[in-house]
């Protein structure tokens, strides 16, 4: 496999790890667009949000969980924002599911 997160979790490819357990990692974005840019990413290789299956439902719930709070963690309490972008015309670049968590900075709506 060519997954460059997968890649992340196996330690092959450096990344400014925030946090680490059985399930996820979490690290700092390499191109951050606010103060505090960080991702949540399984270690299980999951494509897609679409791949996402039943079995997946408590991995799903860790994911938003560890991002909760590291956001907090991090100074973030005043509020954040959550995004997961799913296929091309969602913006998805990296086919291995992520959870970008911004903070820091007042957040615009629509993103974009």
């Amino acid at each position: 496999m060519d997954c460059l997160f997968c890649k992340i979790v196996a330690g092959d490819i450096p990344a400014k790890k925030i946090y680490e357990d059985d399930l996820v990692v979490a690290f700092h974005d390499i191109a951050p667009q606010a103060p505090v840019h960080f991702l949540v990413i399984p270690k299980k290789h999951i494509s897609t949000m679409n791949d996402i299956r039943e079995e997946d439902r408590d991995l799903a719930g860790h994911i938003l969980y560890t991002a909760q709070r590291l956001a907090n963690e991090l100074g973030c309490s005043g509020g954040f924002r959550v995004a997961m972008n799913c296929n091309e015309m969602g913006g998805q670049t990296v086919y291995h599911i992520h959870l970008h968590v911004l903070g820091q900075r007042q957040m615009n709506w629509p993103p974009g």
